[in-house]
């Protein structure tokens, strides 16, 4: 059974305890993201909140992003190890976590 949803109820599913996992920003550009997936790929996506939070992180610049991945010199690097979800303007992104 799927249910469609709109930008805003997805935002909603983030409150209480997971509220703070992604910035407002973050919240639509993961959901713009997840919906092209699904039209790439003609591919239904389940929406898990909690496992969102597991697969994805999101970082305020490259220097936060490698205090955790010291490996990683410069975003093409990282293009090259995960996908990178850009937050339009800022520097903000979001990964999934590898």
């Amino acid at each position: 059974m799927i249910k469609t949803i709109q930008k805003w109820e997805f935002i909603d599913e983030f409150d209480g305890q997971y509220a703070n996992n992604f910035t407002y920003e973050g919240k639509q550009a993961l959901f713009e993201h997840l919906e092209q997936f699904e039209d790439d790929t003609d591919e239904q996506i389940e929406l898990d909140v909690v496992a969102l939070c597991c697969d994805y992180t999101e970082y305020n610049d490259l220097k936060e992003l490698q205090e955790n991945y010291n490996n990683i010199e410069s975003m093409d690097d990282l293009r090259d190890n995960t996908q990178v979800i850009e937050i339009d303007g800022t520097d903000r992104f979001i990964i999934q976590d590898f």
